[in-house]
């Protein structure tokens, strides 16, 4: 979730690692009713809901119409995956709280994606994240997955309220708030203290993204873009470098990588082809650019390279890089690669990736590491992470 910022030492962010709870294990005790309220998500302006809406429609109207227009490219797929499944269909708003509808969001947390998932989480629901792919990139796939995820959490609580709650905070958290305080209303837990503030601000961020969403017009925001990016798909070799094939083939290296987000690693997996997506129109001059002799790109080193590790004076620890969208860190005493990336809300396999580094390279005092920044501009004047 974005808005507010999160306290991370708090339970969010998809951070359970158990396997979902049996709902018929909890019925006993859990005061839910027999008759499951039918898959519509339910809207009610309260002072919650009417306190975000006034944000978004003010102080923050400039980042929620970037948001809003950055959701023309998804929410077609998203409402169609939630409707095939029989799920309301504005759940898609969910995303828009969790990451902006920002694929490559990634959480001081490490939840990545769209719809914010923990590593453990993503896996449970089907998607591959390792050394190579990171799936929870990936709109459509980490979108299936966050449906199932809520549609088991809404069979366990009977309610779609409860059940962002929980995808929030975890359902261990929200059974044990409503054990606590007797409820299964959200609208009552939110008021107790057996729930974490980000988890009843996230509902009601929700409901007025969701009422928004229904009518941006409405609300003075302008129709989103709907412009996709077309592409065709072409089988690779296993290892294949991104950026050479860009080269090799005369296309962008950048759209390469945004067109293929779940490449971590700027190359396909190793052992197996791989199905790449590549712009509409250059699928042939790739193939043709697969037959070339493949040179290697030379082997990343263990350290920065030294011409960017010259001890710097003494100082702030980030300079601005020349590019707005990227910052230099300069290493001091005591930081890490782990304590970097948190500081970034990056991953570590990000800053490793960036700077050509593996996990056991060892960094120094005065050694400058690339941090790229994923967000856009309203975005980092916004201070979001």
């Amino acid at each position: 979730m974005l808005e507010p910022t999160r306290d991370e030492t708090a339970p969010g962010a998809h951070q359970i690692e158990h396997p979902l709870i049996d709902a018929s294990s909890v019925q006993a005790w859990l005061p839910i009713e027999s008759a499951i309220e039918p898959p519509v998500y339910p809207l009610v302006l309260n002072s919650d809901v009417q306190r975000y809406l006034d944000r978004f429609t003010g102080e923050r109207r400039d980042l929620i119409g970037l948001w809003l227009n950055r959701a023309g490219q998804y929410l077609g797929m998203i409402r169609e995956i939630l409707k095939s499944r029989g799920m309301p269909e504005d759940l898609a708003f969910t995303a828009m709280i969790e990451s902006g509808f920002n694929p490559m969001a990634v959480s001081r947390a490490g939840a990545v994606g769209l719809w914010q998932f923990m590593a453990a989480t993503g896996r449970r629901y089907g998607l591959r994240v390792d050394h190579w792919v990171d799936e929870r990139r990936d709109p459509e796939k980490s979108t299936m997955a966050a449906a199932a995820y809520l549609g088991d959490l809404y069979k366990l609580f009977g309610s779609w309220w409860l059940a962002q709650a929980a995808y929030n905070a975890g359902e261990m958290n929200v059974l044990k708030a409503i054990r606590a305080t007797g409820s299964n209303d959200f609208w009552v837990l939110s008021q107790s203290r057996f729930l974490h503030q980000e988890t009843k601000e996230f509902v009601p961020q929700i409901q007025a993204a969701a009422m928004i969403g229904r009518d941006p017009s409405q609300y003075g925001f302008a129709e989103a873009d709907t412009t996709m990016t077309a592409f065709e798909t072409v089988t690779v070799p296993a290892a294949t470098d991104l950026n050479w094939l860009a080269r090799t083939a005369g296309v962008s290296a950048d759209m390469l990588r945004s067109l293929n987000p779940t490449l971590i690693r700027g190359k396909t997996p190793p052992g197996q082809p791989y199905a790449l997506r590549v712009p509409l129109g250059t699928g042939s001059g790739v193939l043709v650019a697969l037959e070339k002799p493949r040179r290697e790109p030379p082997v990343a080193r263990e350290r920065v390279a030294r011409a960017s590790t010259k001890p710097t004076r003494r100082g702030p620890g980030v300079v601005r890089a020349a590019s707005s969208t990227s910052e230099v860190h300069v290493v001091r005493p005591r930081d890490t690669v782990t304590s970097i990336a948190k500081h970034y809300g990056v991953s570590v396999d990000d800053v490793l990736r960036w700077n050509s580094l593996h996990k056991q390279s060892r960094i120094r005092p005065g050694d400058r590491l690339k941090v790229l920044d994923t967000r856009l501009p309203a975005e980092r004047q916004a201070g979001v992470r």
